[in-house]
């Protein structure tokens, strides 16, 4: 099992924890955490463009000239897509972009993003965080203390409210709870803090 530090919100060592193999020790499967993050994106995506076709664009119903004898190109419709107003070609539509991913796929994906966090020594693990006031300057400081200040993400559990509350504000910040970790934010930020609990709970529910 991997072993890791411990620390206070100071960024000294208090003690050690174990981690999971099957969670935290796993092999580096990059196809598939490719796999999972764009089947993620793509179900993200609204999917509500539309613009209108040259049937769908009003008027237009009348031939602008007659065919022969003008001296210019043919034309059938002035709401044709060379005519300024008129449709487009191939015109967007509502769709969705949704892919379906297995369970069990995205379940890997996520050990072996989280365990790729763990072989770079880009996972902090905090004994607790307690804080006077949920104020952003707080948080900020406890991060500068770990040495995680640029593109961090913050695992939590639900208890640590005040703590998703007061890191809102820091743009190179992003708040998670530990049981809505997915691989798109793990593998988007470069170092991953999580309290001792939410490691436990993230154990508890990815553990195979």
């Amino acid at each position: 099992m991997p072993t890791i530090k411990v620390l206070n919100q100071q960024g000294a060592a208090v003690g050690e924890m174990q981690l999971d193999d099957s969670v935290f020790g796993f092999e580096y499967k990059e196809a598939l955490i490719h796999q999972v993050i764009v089947a993620q994106q793509n179900n993200a995506r609204q999917g509500t463009k539309s613009t209108l076709t040259r049937t769908e664009v009003r008027g237009g119903g009348i031939k602008p000239w007659r065919q022969k004898g003008t001296g210019r190109a043919r034309q059938g419709s002035i709401r044709a897509p060379q005519w300024k107003g008129g449709g487009v070609v191939f015109a967007p539509k509502p769709r969705s972009f949704s892919q379906k991913v297995n369970k069990m796929s995205k379940v890997t994906a996520l050990c072996s993003a989280l365990s790729a966090k763990v072989s770079e020594n880009e996972l902090i693990v905090l004994d607790k965080i307690e804080l006077t006031a949920p104020k952003t300057k707080e948080v900020a400081a406890i991060l500068k203390a770990l040495g995680a200040e640029k593109r961090v993400l913050l695992v939590v559990t639900d208890e640590n409210a005040d703590v998703v509350r007061a890191a809102r504000n820091l743009p190179s910040v992003t708040t998670v709870n530990s049981d809505l970790i997915n691989v798109y934010d793990v593998v988007a930020n470069e170092k991953l803090v999580a309290t001792k609990d939410a490691v436990e709970t993230i154990e508890e529910v990815y553990k195979a």
